[in-house]
């Protein structure tokens, strides 16, 4: 079976979020040009997931989901928090929700956020800590999931 990847469920809760701005615009919350502020974490997102890939191929690690890690990466974003690809993925999609203004969107947020956490980080983390012991704990201890 083939597994979600982070990059297509961003996707299809980008698709989402339109969708429902477009059919089911409910509350309009942030009005032109108050909605303009989404650029920010647009760019800030782009920003913070780019240099995590970008350590993660200069460490020379595996950068798939559900494959095992090659090197335990704590530089970089990777000093800040513990998942920079999730987190950056997740402000885009803020930034999406604020451009987009209204509230059903939110929903697409939420269901990236909840997903990243519970499905892709949560498996990520017990592989992490099985291959790389008290160096994962300890950087775990340090280092928060989000920020």
């Amino acid at each position: 079976m083939r597994r979600l990847v982070p990059p297509i469920l961003f996707l299809l809760c980008f698709a989402l979020m339109v969708l429902l701005r477009w059919l089911l615009p409910i509350q309009m919350l942030f009005p032109f040009p108050c909605n303009m502020f989404g650029v920010a974490p647009i760019l800030l997102g782009v920003f913070v997931a780019i240099t995590g890939v970008v350590t993660f191929r200069k460490a020379r690690t595996n950068i798939l989901p559900f494959k095992e890690a090659d090197k335990l990466v704590t530089s970089g974003p990777f000093r800040f928090t513990r998942n920079p690809m999730y987190l950056g993925l997740s402000l885009v999609l803020t930034g999406i929700w604020l451009l987009l203004g209204c509230l059903t969107p939110l929903l697409g947020v939420l269901i990236f956020v909840i997903t990243a956490d519970r499905w892709y980080i949560a498996f990520e983390e017990r592989m992490l800590e099985q291959k790389f012991g008290p160096a994962f704990v300890a950087y775990r201890a340090r280092v928060g999931r989000w920020i």
